[in-house]
C-alpha cells in the first residue's frame, strides 16, 4: 500500500487509480499503442481542435509522446515528453512538458499496472509541479492546492476513459 503524501507532496504531484478490468499486459497495451482511441479529445486534453491530430507514444526508453497535427496538407509534431522508464507489462515513466513551457521545463508521470482479483489496477501519478513557478500560465492563476486538484480531476477524466475503453475495446 502506498503512504499518503507529504505535505510538500501533495503540492507536487497528482495520484489517480483505476480498475480495468483486463490483465495488465493488455492494460499496458492499450495505454500505450491505444493512446490515441482513449484519450479524450478537445482543447481541454489536446493541442489539435477536433479529429484533426493524434497522440502517439513511441515504445522504449526516448520515445516520444507526441500529438501530429495535420492541416493544410501539412503536419506539426507536438512533443509533450520523452519516455524515461520503459518495463511492460509493469510501469512505464515519460517526461511531461505542457505547451507553453519553457526550454527545460518539465514534470514527470509514472503510471504503473499491477493485478488485482478482477484486472488491473493502474496508477498514475504526476509529479514535479513544484518546479514550475507559481505564475506559471499552465496554473491558470491557481494556487497550488487548486491547480494540484484541477490536474487530478483532469487525469480522472482521462483514466476514466481508459478505463471505458480496455473494458469494452471500442
Amino acid at each position: 500500500m502506498t503512504p499518503p503524501p507529504s505535505a510538500a507532496e501533495a503540492h507536487d504531484q497528482v495520484r489517480v487509480s483505476v480498475l480495468v478490468e483486463v490483465a495488465p499486459e493488455v492494460a499496458f497495451q492499450v495505454f500505450t499503442q491505444d493512446i490515441d482511441r482513449w484519450w479524450r479529445r478537445g482543447l481541454k486534453y489536446r493541442v489539435a481542435r477536433g479529429r484533426a491530430g493524434a497522440i502517439h507514444l513511441e515504445p522504449g526508453v526516448g520515445g516520444r509522446l507526441y500529438e501530429s497535427l495535420s492541416a493544410g496538407g501539412d503536419t506539426r509534431l507536438v512533443e509533450t515528453g520523452r519516455v524515461t522508464l520503459w518495463e511492460p507489462p509493469h510501469r512505464l515513466a515519460f517526461e511531461w512538458r505542457a505547451i507553453n513551457f519553457e526550454p527545460g521545463d518539465t514534470t514527470e508521470v509514472d503510471v504503473s499496472f499491477e493485478p488485482s482479483p478482477s484486472g488491473t489496477r493502474v496508477t498514475l501519478t504526476h509529479r514535479g509541479w513544484s518546479r514550475i513557478r507559481g505564475d506559471h500560465p499552465v496554473r491558470h492563476g491557481l494556487d497550488p492546492v487548486a491547480f494540484v486538484r484541477g490536474m487530478g480531476l483532469w487525469w480522472a477524466d482521462l483514466m476514466s476513459s481508459l478505463r471505458e475503453h480496455a473494458s469494452t475495446g471500442a
